[in-house]
């Protein structure tokens, strides 16, 4: 039995919803997706207004003794709140109901571990559950509060079961924060490592289920697991893609955002979130289709914001507008003339279109950081020809019979290793920034 509570706050204006940022309908849809991830079959699902919370079962007594016979009658086997619980209102709930009960927070964590397949996102979901865990040790086992008996005749009163279980958890968790600490020490350095390549980094960000595996799947060839299913990809992948113009770029997909995620989950997930952190373009995917994506892009924003990437200080975004080809034609045409040409991209990642556009406005973004020298070789030093075509882009080539002039593009990652080696050979500087007209005309050619 899945239930969407609607909690009621009296005001001026009548009573409204507390987390009226979105339907209570649409709320409801997300946790059925939400369930179907780990392949519960739902009996019964419904919204459930909550004039009055309260401390104890969240629900009134009325509403407890209908559901405990719901979950008799049809024999239950879980009951799932989509909405945080806290620990007393779990156990009493748990009691009343004669059955499992899990919240919001308890069916994420089920989703993640079901879904964690590197050593990585194994370790975070351990240690996400445990910190959930550690606070819910006051739950249906009696055996919790005895106490074991002290050292010697006088020895006083002892440890507590629960005293006992929980420092046991807490040894745990330092045991996981450890290992993810060697975890996210590795990852600093593959991190170094990448920053010594060329190639900049482009890390895909979104809502769960917002397409951001199919678009990675479109742009590198790759078959990376894409499902219409809600937190289908949780570990990170990294694939190099070429741009029109023959430059490379590290992709990054990373796990979906959601509504209502806990914080310690967050910081649980940071290691792996770190590649957006360390990004140096983010495309943040939307499903333009779904009827909260308004909604959902705030949420996404807000976990960024939580991680520490914002407008000010974070890699600059560009917004990718998925699924157009879920949309009325005429309302997909009123939204690409509102985006503009210099606003969020419209794609298809199922069908392809609009993939050209996005590419071509990586490569735009990319190359406003560039250099354009002209750069005069002798003819006799092949090794030194060889080298600038490994670090730059050549645009144009002259050969004499002394010199090769070569007018080529550096980008802003390499620029420090090719002066080292061609500042001698550099005639020079076509462009050393493209200016902001240039960059505005390459904009609106996209």
């Amino acid at each position: 039995m899945l239930l969407e509570p609607v909690l009621q706050l009296r005001g001026d204006n009548g009573q409204q919803d507390l987390r009226g940022n979105r339907s209570p309908e649409a709320r409801l849809e997300e946790a059925v997706g939400l369930s179907a991830a780990i392949n519960l079959t739902i009996v019964h699902s419904g919204i459930v207004r909550v004039n009055n919370p309260k401390p104890a079962t969240l629900f009134g007594e009325g509403k407890v003794s209908e559901l405990a016979g719901i979950v008799a009658g049809d024999e239950l086997d879980l009951v799932v709140i989509d909405h945080p619980l806290t620990p007393v209102q779990q156990r009493n709930l748990e009691r009343r109901l004669k059955t499992k009960v899990i919240d919001r927070t308890g069916l994420i964590l089920e989703i993640f571990g079901d879904r964690a397949r590197t050593k990585e996102g194994r370790l975070q979901v351990d240690l996400a559950h445990l910190m959930w865990q550690k606070s819910r040790l006051v739950r249906s086992w009696t055996h919790l509060e005895r106490q074991r008996g002290g050292a010697g005749f006088m020895g006083g009163p002892g440890e507590t079961q629960i005293e006992a279980d929980r420092r046991q958890i807490q040894d745990r968790i330092i045991a996981l924060q450890k290992q993810l600490e060697s975890v996210r020490r590795t990852r600093d350095l593959h991190r170094k490592k990448r920053k010594k390549i060329p190639q900049p980094v482009v890390a895909l960000v979104g809502y769960t289920n917002a397409g951001k595996s199919t678009l990675f799947n479109r742009l590198t060839e790759s078959d990376v697991f894409a499902k219409d299913l809600l937190f289908a990809t949780l570990d990170p992948t990294l694939r190099k893609v070429t741009l029109p113009h023959g430059k490379e770029v590290i992709l990054s997909d990373t796990v979906g955002f959601i509504s209502d995620l806990p914080t310690h989950l967050v910081a649980a997930f940071r290691a792996t979130l770190e590649e957006v952190l360390e990004a140096d373009l983010i495309l943040h995917v939307r499903d333009i289709s779904h009827s909260d994506t308004d909604a959902q892009a705030e949420d996404v924003k807000k976990t960024l914001n939580d991680l520490g990437v914002d407008a000010q200080t974070g890699a600059p975004i560009i917004e990718v507008w998925n699924k157009i080809d879920c949309l009325d034609p005429v309302y997909r045409d009123k939204l690409l003339e509102e985006a503009g040409e210099e606003g969020p991209v419209a794609l298809s990642a199922l069908t392809g279109d609009g993939i050209e556009q996005l590419s071509a406005r990586i490569d735009a973004f990319i190359a406003q950081h560039d250099d354009i020298l002209s750069v005069s070789i002798p003819v006799h030093e092949g090794a030194l020809l060889a080298k600038l075509y490994q670090l730059s882009e050549v645009l144009e080539r002259t050969d004499t019979e002394e010199f090769v002039t070569m007018e080529v593009r550096v980008s802003d990652k390499q620029r420090g290793p090719f002066r080292d080696v061609f500042s001698d050979f550099v005639q020079s500087e076509v462009d050393t920034r493209q200016s902001d007209d240039e960059i505005a005309a390459v904009n609106k050619k996209i």
